[in-house]
């Protein structure tokens, strides 16, 4: 039911969604990482993000094997961003990684990054079973916008049965 005043918004139900969506960015450019990151505390959004800069450590990362073994420190994501051109395996290969492992990881959201914009990447991406497929942003203020849609859906809107944070 829609609240009879939409100015005044449920803050604490807000809160609590950002406060318990963990996510992982898996980006092999440090620069990008940051800029995400400084776009995420421009926008409010208090998401507890790891991060992962290659695919075999992405992989290490979901499975929670040696150093992520500990879920307290490294939890699983309720969400994982993932770029394509990673070093060791590629994004595409860890999507497919994800796909095929089975468990809570088959379900969990999977949003592809990329620079490229090309027809076939964006089809390989959903054919390995990507929930979307986003474009990396021109301009920061574009990133900072497209941060918190992309938050605000997975981690404020949508309903899953998957991990949550807090």
């Amino acid at each position: 039911m829609i609240d009879s005043k939409p100015e005044e918004l449920n803050t604490q139900e807000r809160s609590a969604a950002q406060t318990t969506c963990c996510a992982l960015l898996v980006e092999d450019s440090h620069h990008d990482e940051w800029l995400f990151r400084r776009a995420m505390e421009a926008v409010g959004r208090h998401v507890r993000l790891s991060s992962a800069r290659d695919g075999d450590e992405a992989i290490a990362y979901l499975a929670g094997v040696g150093v992520y073994g500990n879920r307290a420190v490294h939890p699983l994501p309720s969400i994982v961003l993932l770029d394509i051109k990673l070093p060791r395996q590629s994004g595409f290969d860890v999507l497919h990684w994800v796909r095929a492992s089975g468990g809570d990881l088959r379900q969990l959201p999977v949003v592809m990054m990329s620079t490229s914009a090309r027809d076939r990447d964006v089809r390989q991406a959903y054919e390995l079973g990507a929930n979307a497929y986003v474009v990396k942003p021109d301009t920061y203020h574009e990133l900072e916008t497209c941060v918190d849609q992309i938050f605000g859906f997975w981690c404020d809107v949508n309903r899953s049965t998957g991990p949550r944070c807090s």
